[in-house]
This record gives structure tokens, sequence and C-alpha cells, in this order.
């Protein structure tokens, strides 16, 4: 029996595997052009936040979803919105408050009295980018209504499943929890998110830029599509196969591991925080037009990725210690991956 080997850079079950060999690079040239262009996109709109942006697409190919925490005004939303615009797909937007119910984000079961039977009428939630902003000003009850859709990628109500279709990504805004009129995110919400990013004030050049620009037009008003929902789910199979090796995967789990027993934390990141910076290192890499997975793309996105999953001691919490500060601790103590 003739056997044929896998094309370079593909892993054992890879959507790409068993494919003509070129399909990969050719896949992850095609991303990395579509990354540029809806970077440039969402430039218009949003200024000198490059990096941001960057980073959102990064979740994007990765199949993630996004947190953007800042306070008000910095474009937190805006930015949501030129992403979604930039991707031609169906588009919902949730307005948290603390009076959203469960069912106004999944849908519920409606008598319908014609047919004198139940019908589900869905929610916010089915669409292919879900803006949710202001996340922490509903309930925890309300948030909870994500986890399902964002981690498995379906509803379940009354006891029936539906799924959602794919690309399904959620950008979420919140404000930091000192604001007045804000509830936490609960452990289990913040570790389904792939990433969390700050915005931070613009420059002081990007403001006047935005004053000019910005003062007398609606800015999404003039962004068109870049890509399609099937473009991207394409794409994002393709980032599925941009090569990790065994040494930089234990170079990942050193990472995780290594939180989990520092001294400022009560809890570290899980395996799925893992599986996240794996994804999302793919997903740097194949946007940089690479096949294969770099330290530097684990390191760039260590703090992104890790940093609003993890715990603090009280102790931390009071000499003024951050997520962000341990991760970048764990990053200088962790030995890098050996080359073969």
């Amino acid at each position: 029996m003739t056997t044929t080997s896998a094309p370079a850079g593909s892993q054992p079950g890879d959507p790409l595997a068993g494919q003509p060999g070129d399909a990969l690079p050719a896949a992850l040239e095609e991303l990395a052009a579509t990354a540029d262009e809806l970077a440039r996109t969402v430039d218009r709109v949003i200024r000198g936040k490059d990096e941001a942006v960057r980073l959102a697409l990064t979740v994007l190919f990765a199949g993630g979803h996004l947190l953007v925490e800042d306070v008000p005004g910095v474009g937190k939303t805006m930015l949501a919105k030129a992403l979604a615009r930039a991707v031609d797909g169906s588009v919902r937007r949730i307005q948290f408050t603390p009076d959203l119910l469960p069912s106004d984000v999944t849908g519920s079961s409606v008598w319908n009295q014609e047919h004198r039977a139940f019908e589900f009428r869905p929610g916010a939630v089915f669409a292919n980018v879900v803006i949710g902003d202001e996340i922490n000003r509903a309930s925890p009850k309300t948030q909870s209504a994500l986890l399902e859709c964002m981690e498995e990628g379906q509803v379940t109500v009354d006891g029936t499943t539906w799924p959602l279709e794919r690309p399904f990504v959620v950008f979420a805004t919140q404000n930091p929890v000192e604001m007045d009129g804000t509830y936490p995110l609960p452990e289990a919400q913040r570790d389904r998110f792939t990433a969390r990013i700050s915005m931070g004030y613009p420059s002081a050049q990007a403001e006047l830029q935005m004053l000019s620009e910005h003062g007398g037009a609606e800015p999404l008003d003039e962004l068109s599509p870049v890509v399609g929902v099937q473009d991207v789910r394409r794409l994002s199979d393709a980032v599925r196969g941009v090569h990790a090796a065994e040494a930089l995967k234990q170079y990942v789990v050193d990472l995780v591991r290594r939180t989990r027993a520092h001294h400022d934390l009560r809890l570290g990141a899980s395996p799925r925080a893992a599986l996240h910076l794996l994804r999302t290192a793919r997903s740097r890499a194949a946007m940089e037009g690479r096949d294969h997975v770099l330290p530097d793309d684990v390191q760039a996105l260590a703090v992104p990725v890790l940093a609003h999953r993890l715990l603090l001691t009280a102790d931390a919490q009071l000499s003024g210690r951050d997520g962000a500060e341990v991760v970048t601790d764990v990053l200088r103590t962790t030995a890098l991956p050996s080359p073969r």
C-alpha cells in the first residue's frame, strides 16, 4: 500500500493535511494580505492604534473572542464596530445593562397561537460578529448566558441545542471595575476571552487628526467590507495548519504552569489559556506570512492572552502588582525552547 506524506507545516488532523504541498503557503499569503487590508481599513476609523488593531485581527483569525477594557471614550466600541463593518457577515450588537435578561442574549421559546406550539426565537448571539458593549454592566447571571456559545459555538434553550454559524466572534468592551455600576466578570467568563487589550488615550497628533477627520462625518459610513465570512472561516482553518514544534509547545506549557505556582497568584492560567496562546501564536505567524511559530510570537501574545485570567493574592494587590507584571516575570524566568 502506498502512503503519502502531509505537506510541510501540516500536522495530523490539520484541515489542509493531504492537500497539495503549496495549499498552505498560498492560504497564508492570502491571509497576510487580507490582514494588512483589514488593518488599513480599520485605521481610517481608529488612528494611532496599530498594535491594538493587529491584535484584534490575530484573535479574529485564531477563531477567538476579544475583550477591550479601558475608560469611556477612548474608542473601544468604535474599534469593535469597525472590525465588524470590515467583515461582510451578520452583526448584532448587545447593549449590556443591569436589566438585560439571559433570554435577550440567547433567545427564548415563544408560544405560537396559530400553530399551538412553542417556537424558538433566536437571540442576539445568532450572528457572525457579536458586539457586547459594556459587558460588565450586566448582572453575572446575564453575563453567564455567553459561556456556552463562546466556548462551544452553540446555544441550548429548553433542552434543545442550536448551533451558531462560523465564524462566531464576540468583541466585548468593558469599563474598569472601579467604575460605578459595573460587575466584575466571573473567572469562567474571563477565561473564555482569548485576549484582552487596552486602547489607551491617543497621541496628541492622532487626537488632532481625529478632530479634523471625524468632526463633521461618521467615519464608519465610509467603511466597506474587506472580507466575507466564508473567507474568514477558510483562512482561520489555514491558521490551524501553521507548524508549531514540540519544543515550542513545551514552552507554552512551561509558561502556563509557572503561573500556577507563582507566589503572587491564587489562580494561574488554565489549560484553555495554553490552547488560546498557541492558537493566537499560529495566527500571528500566519499574518506575517510564516508557516511556523517562533518563540517571539508566544512572547508577544503572552500578556494579552494570559494576564486577564490571573487572580492575584491580597498582598500582591496591596503592593500594586497586576497580571501583566506577573506574566512578564514568568517570561523572564522561563527558558526559551532549545533549537534542534
